[in-house]
This record gives C-alpha cells, sequence and structure tokens, in this order.
C-alpha cells in the first residue's frame, strides 16, 4: 500500500521539530508543512521563517488531511501527546502516518498501548540521534540530521508501508535511518547519552557547591569545558528523559558506580597497575570510536 505525503504536522515547532521542517522544505519531501502548538509565538516565528506554511492552536483542526503527523514535543510531553492524538485518528489504520522524535521510546509505547489496546499499525516511534545545546525554533537548523542516525523501533504489526514512509522521509534530511527493539533503543541510550548527561550535570553541580567553586571554574582548563558541555542543555528536557527512561537510566548508573568504586579501589590503593590497564583500555575504545564515526561522517 502507498501512502502520500503531500501535508506534514509538526506537533511541537522546538530545535527539532523545527529543523526537521526546514529539512522537508529545502528538499521538497512534501508540500504543506503545519505546525501546532501551545505557545503562538513559536508558531508565528516559523510562518516568518518560512519554517511551516501555517499553524493551528486545535489540535483536530491541525491535523485535519494530514498525511503524516510527527511529535516533536519534549519526552513525558511526548506521551500524553499521544493519548490526545491517537483517539482521534481512525482505529482501522486508514489515517495518517504517526511517528515521533522522543530520546525514550517505552514510554511511548506504553501509552499507546494504554489508549488503543495495542500497538497501532500507523504508528512509527523514532528517535534522531542529533541536538544542540540550543533549544527553539530559532535554533534549528536545515542540516541538523546530515550524517546523524535515526533509529526506528517498528513493532511487528506496523504497517510496513508506514515504515518505509518514514524511513524516506529521515533519510530525505540526510540522515542514516536504522531499526532498533524498543527496550534496546532505551537500553542503549540510556548508557550513551542519558548517562553522560547526568554525570556532566552531577559534577558541575557538585563542584558549584564546593568551598572553592570560584577558583575550580576559574582554572578549568579544556578537559573541563568538553565534558561538561551539555550540561548546558536545557534542564527541563532531562529531567523529562530521566524519568522516562528511569528504569533503563538506572542500570547504567549502577554500572557505571559500580566501575567507578573500583577505580576509586585503584587509586586509594596506589594500584598503579590497576589504573593503567583501565585508562589504556578507554583509551583504546574511545580512539576506536573516534575513527569509526570520522569514517562514517566523511564526506
Amino acid at each position: 500500500m502507498s501512502r502520500a505525503h503531500d501535508r506534514i504536522v509538526i506537533l511541537g515547532l522546538g530545535l527539532i521539530g523545527g529543523s526537521l521542517a526546514r529539512s522537508l522544505r529545502s528538499t521538497g519531501f512534501c508540500q504543506d508543512i503545519i505546525g501546532w502548538g501551545h505557545r503562538e509565538a513559536s508558531l508565528r516565528r516559523g510562518v516568518e521563517l518560512d519554517i511551516i506554511d501555517s499553524y493551528s492552536l486545535n489540535l483536530e483542526e491541525a491535523i485535519a488531511d494530514a498525511d503524516v503527523i510527527v511529535v516533536a514535543t519534549p519526552t513525558l510531553v511526548a506521551a500524553d501527546m499521544l493519548r490526545q492524538l491517537l483517539p482521534l485518528l481512525p482505529r482501522d489504520g486508514s489515517g495518517p502516518v504517526v511517528t515521533d522524535v522522543a530520546s525514550v521510546k517505552g514510554s511511548l509505547r506504553q501509552a499507546a498501548i494504554e489508549v488503543t489496546g495495542g500497538m497501532p499499525a500507523q504508528l512509527v516511534l523514532g528517535h534522531p540521534i542529533a541536538g544542540s545545546e540550543r533549544s527553539g525554533v530559532d535554533a534549528s537548523a536545515v542540516d541538523l540530521f546530515q550524517r546523524h542516525r535515526v533509529i526506528l523501533t517498528p513493532e511487528p504489526d506496523t504497517d510496513p508501508a508506514a515504515v518505509e514512509l518514514v524511513r524516506r522521509m529521515w533519510a530525505s534530511t540526510g540522515a542514516e535511518v536504522i531499526d532498533m527493539d524498543v527496550n534496546t533503543h532505551d537500553s542503549v541510550l540510556a548508557a550513551t547519552s542519558h548517562l553522560p548527561h547526568v554525570l556532566a550535570y552531577a559534577l558541575v553541580d557538585a563542584l558549584a557547591q564546593s568551598d572553592v567553586s570560584e577558583n575550580i571554574f576559574r582554572f578549568a582548563a579544556g578537559g573541563f569545558r568538553d565534558f561538561t558541555r551539555i550540561a548546558s542543555s536545557d534542564p527541563v528536557m532531562w529531567k523529562d528523559i530521566a524519568l522516562a527512561n528511569r528504569e533503563a537510566l538506572l542500570a547504567s548508573l549502577d554500572e557505571f558506580n559500580a566501575h567507578l568504586m573500583t577505580l576509586r579501589a585503584a587509586i586509594d590503593s596506589a594500584d598503579a597497575e590497576a589504573l593503567l590497564a583501565t585508562f589504556t583500555r578507554a583509551k583504546a575504545a574511545r580512539d576506536d570510536f573516534a575513527s569509526s564515526t570520522a569514517e562514517r561522517d566523511a564526506p
């Protein structure tokens, strides 16, 4: 079954939603891009920047005649968004394809099941692995997804045509699209994205409350800047992500804490061999990661 994509509706015109709209407009993937949200100023700005064609503050009005609906709200809001959206769509799978950009998939799958009794055939959960410390529609960029990965987490009952449409949508932005099951996605993202953000926030917060915080930040070098850069990200968004993915994040935190305690014991006992082994393994792993990333990102 083929599906048209003349009209795409983006629910939430922030960094990700705005960047997706910019990219789809530049590639001509669709004819009309409609925005929806609670903040009219952001939607008006989207029209001014020629990111979207029009907008509505009314959800039912916004999704009328939609071919694709992209839930681009923050993670916790995205689950509630599905609870509002799915009951408005045909139950026979004849309605628009629905996808999202949230960095946690389990909470959205659960929300969809609660509302419909099962995963709707036209719902294709997805997650672009791209972002910025900046937020809002003014921070959106047409090339945000180029040479980045987008993970789709289709279910066994998901309509293959819907998956293919979402795959082509993201591919048109220059992204590499891969499939992954929901639980694996949430575990991988907990370890590679959510845990690093929690650690960066925790380190900066701990040092900021230190008695010598003024000197710490005054004399901090490039390594500190690089490691803690992500602590400048939106705190509300990352609070939501931490709560939405708390089980997988707690597992990653516990595993990291055990490793950290082992490292602490090595320092405490002046075990130079253990320290060198840990640092050497870490360097080799990081070098391999940097090499593979450079190859992937090469034009």
